[in-house]
């Protein structure tokens, strides 16, 4: 009897050991253990998007498990990144955001759907572009001064076309007209390849893009490039100035993307991702790619990324007051 007593008693201690072991390995489990989803606020074609599937096609390497890129487009890129902004913070659901949805938008909203330095953790900046001054090849304006010329001889006569009500492109207009005093138009689409098409059929006469969505029509004569909005030239259109060459100091504008994870995901999570993401945006042969397209790859540290968040979305409320943008 107590032979059989002590053999119970050796197994009830065996089995909470073993327990109590599976247990300890699942509060310890490895990150990742399974597909980490990267979320796009826009349709495919732009920057985010562009950037977002190189990321995940090189990442899954490091991470050892998949990195899949979904779109979720609508309202200016803030679908997508609220979707996230309310995902667990568990490293598995990221979004890549950028200049339009993570800081602009903070000022384009009277009641935002998200707060972004209270709702997201910042991973690193991935890349940046400048966005690229183009008109429809019958308009006949072939400068920044000739499109001010005619926009001022004719108020209220020209449109433009963005990829949404507090995008880049719809702001980088709204920068230029409050520094020139020009009253044009505004046509927002949803996303940048309505908009482009729409100002290659004509519907609008220009708008302000991104270098890789319009790169190939510049090239094959659908779309005339006027002026780049950087504070130099780009490498890929040698002859076109800047904005700030037609006289129109204090204009520059970059349109950057990043990596970000819901508020409160683990800080060695957050820490992985960024080390993954560097090693990826640092890579010579992925370095190359995005200069091919007109685009700069980075990769800094979360702390240095949030520092950019946070001074951009201060210098944008600027603007959209200065310009006397309401929110919507």
């Amino acid at each position: 009897m107590r032979l059989a007593a002590a053999s119970i008693f050796r197994v009830a201690v065996a089995v909470f050991g073993l327990l109590a072991g599976t247990t300890a390995l699942s509060q310890t489990e490895v990150y990742p253990s399974k597909p980490v989803k990267i979320v796009v606020g826009f349709p495919p074609g732009g920057i985010n998007d562009i950037v977002a599937r190189v990321l995940a096609a090189h990442m899954n390497a490091g991470l050892g498990q998949s990195v899949l890129v979904e779109n979720r487009a609508g309202a200016g890129g803030t679908i997508g990144v609220d979707y996230v902004a309310k995902a667990k913070a568990d490293g598995y659901t990221l979004v890549l955001g950028s200049v339009s949805n993570m800081a602009m938008a903070m000022s384009q909203y009277k009641s935002p759907p998200y707060d972004t330095e209270r709702d997201f953790a910042p991973i690193t900046l991935a890349a940046a572009a400048p966005n690229v001054l183009v008109a429809n090849p019958g308009f006949p304006a072939k400068s920044v001064r000739e499109l001010l010329a005619i926009a001022r001889q004719k108020p209220g006569a020209l449109s433009y076309a963005s990829a949404g009500n507090g995008t880049s492109n719809h702001l980088t207009v709204e920068l230029l007209k409050s520094l020139t005093g020009i009253d044009v138009v505004h046509v927002p689409y949803k996303g940048d390849s309505p908009a482009v098409q729409e100002t290659v059929g004509g519907q609008v006469q220009f708008m302000f893009a991104t270098l890789p969505v319009v790169l190939q029509h510049i090239r094959g004569g659908k779309l005339r490039a006027l002026a780049v909005s950087g504070a130099r030239r780009s490498a890929l259109l040698p002859d076109v100035p800047t904005v700030m060459e037609a006289e129109i100091p204090h204009f520059e504008v970059s349109v950057w993307v990043g990596l970000f994870a819901p508020a409160g995901t683990p800080k060695e999570t957050v820490g992985r991702l960024n080390a993954e993401a560097v090693k990826v945006l640092a890579t010579p042969a992925v370095r190359d790619h995005l200069a091919g397209l007109g685009v700069e790859s980075f990769g800094n540290s979360a702390e240095q990324f949030a520092q950019i968040v946070s001074a951009d979305i201060a210098k944008w409320a600027q603007i959209a007051k200065r310009a006397g943008l309401q929110p919507n």
